[in-house]
């Protein structure tokens, strides 16, 4: 049932990533859709596995590594040194590097570090 959730929000959260990315410009194409991604990545990834690891923190914290070093990868230049001509793909990896958006990343994950430690306390797993 878990997996049905979260693959639900996913498909959720894709459609509306795919409306901001063809129609939303100003703050909600710049930041919002970029909060939103990371939330999308961990649906994708809970409903992939809906199990948590025993370290409530370790899910966000990956996600939050990943989108850090595809911002930075940005900044090195990655499509452009590596060929990528191809628009979806320089769209999905991006081809500029803003600190905002690392800020935007770590808003981000906000939500998902609360169902980390939501879904701790209502399986009754996490100590006192």
């Amino acid at each position: 049932m878990k997996r049905i959730i979260y693959a639900t929000i996913t498909i959720l959260l894709l459609v509306t990533e795919v409306l901001i990315g063809m129609y939303a410009s100003g703050w909600v194409r710049n930041y919002l859709g970029d909060v939103l991604v990371v939330m999308l990545l961990y649906t994708l990834c809970r409903s992939i596995s809906p199990d948590r690891p025993a370290k409530w923190f370790v899910l966000p914290s990956v996600i939050l590594v990943f989108a850090f070093a595809v911002e930075f990868l940005q900044l090195w230049g990655f499509c452009d040194r590596f060929g990528i001509t191809y628009r979806l793909l320089r769209i999905i990896i991006g081809t500029g590097f803003s600190v905002e958006d690392l800020i935007s990343y770590a808003l981000g994950t906000v939500p998902c570090y609360a169902a980390e430690i939501c879904g701790k306390s209502r399986n009754g797993t996490q100590k006192a």
